[in-house]
């Protein structure tokens, strides 16, 4: 017995649909029995609610027993590893979401797009087309779903990376500012994450992370190695090292700031100079081709016509 292309394809769209059936059993059945660790260690967090300091709010506590209640290890799993990569990790950072819970759902998010995208072009447009038509359509909103999330956050990210070269600058004058009035480097951070984070939106939000990653222990290295390291700024990695060296031997900074700000803006300058030069070549090409027909038109015309007139006449 023979089958045809149509058939074939009915089969193995019922093969994918029950192996999916499948996967999804196993998750419940998983996500059941974590779903009963989950509820006993919820009913020890909340024996343990009274021996909480007064400090501790119910919307913390809340928020904990959620956190527990989330699939995390998915993200652990060989399949979340390879749907959401380090580099994946690396731009949900580079974006401002710092925590499993994004990667989660971005995890869901890209899965979600993946599988409804084509279901959803199978249904609405595969009626009336070719096999083959079919199946190039599918395979796009495959790969347009999968890819989507990743290129919104590459969007977010690279828009954050320009913040940061924007605010650099700022945040260099306000440190020099704040250690010229005495206060200490500590202080110069804390008052900046806190009261400037209205101007410094991407930079007061890592530095109030460095800092909290401070409080909590870690040397000032060690907390400042994300925000040196994240947005892929040379002067920013720059400017932490200053700052490293600074808390680690001491001395002024008012001076290596000031330096340092010069030299920054001098490099801004000269950006600015190459982005010019471009546009200038830009705009000469599009002048060529939208201004100098309208040119010839209007210089050349009236000799062209005063041509074909006398040619006209010519012939007659």
């Amino acid at each position: 017995m023979t089958l045809t292309s149509t058939q074939l394809a009915i089969i193995s769209l019922a093969l994918l649909a029950l192996g999916l059936v499948i996967a999804a059993g196993a998750l419940v059945a998983t996500e059941l029995r974590r779903a009963r660790s989950g509820q006993a260690i919820g009913r020890a967090l909340r024996r343990d609610v009274a021996s909480q300091p007064e400090t501790t709010t119910a919307a913390e506590i809340a928020g904990d027993r959620a956190d527990i209640e989330l699939p995390f290890h998915w993200l652990n799993t060989r399949l979340g590893r390879a749907l959401v990569a380090d580099e994946d990790r690396q731009l949900i950072d580079q974006c401002g979401f710092s925590s499993r819970r994004a990667q989660l759902i971005f995890l869901v998010t890209r899965i979600a797009l993946a599988l409804l995208l084509p279901f959803l072009a199978y249904v609405f447009w595969s009626a009336g087309h070719t096999q083959r038509a079919v199946v190039i359509v599918l395979t796009a909103a495959f790969v347009l779903g999968f890819m989507a999330p990743k290129w919104l956050l590459g969007r977010c990210a690279a828009a954050r990376r320009e913040r940061v070269a924007q605010e650099l600058p700022l945040f260099i004058d306000l440190l020099r500012l704040l250690q010229g009035v005495g206060l200490s480097l500590d202080q110069s951070l804390q008052i900046m994450a806190t009261d400037f984070s209205h101007v410094l939106r991407v930079l007061g939000y890592e530095l109030t992370f460095a800092n909290r990653q401070y409080s909590q222990g870690r040397t000032r290295e060690h907390s400042l190695q994300r925000l040196a390291t994240l947005h892929k700024n040379e002067n920013l990695v720059g400017l932490v090292s200053l700052l490293v060296q600074v808390d680690r031997h001491g001395g002024a900074i008012q001076e290596p700031l000031r330096i340092f700000g010069d030299r920054l803006r001098e490099h801004r300058r000269s950006e600015m100079k190459e982005r010019i030069g471009k546009i200038t070549v830009k705009m000469t090409g599009i002048m060529v081709t939208t201004l100098l027909p309208a040119l010839i038109i209007v210089t050349a015309g009236p000799g062209f016509i005063a041509i074909f007139r006398s040619l006209g006449v010519v012939t007659k």
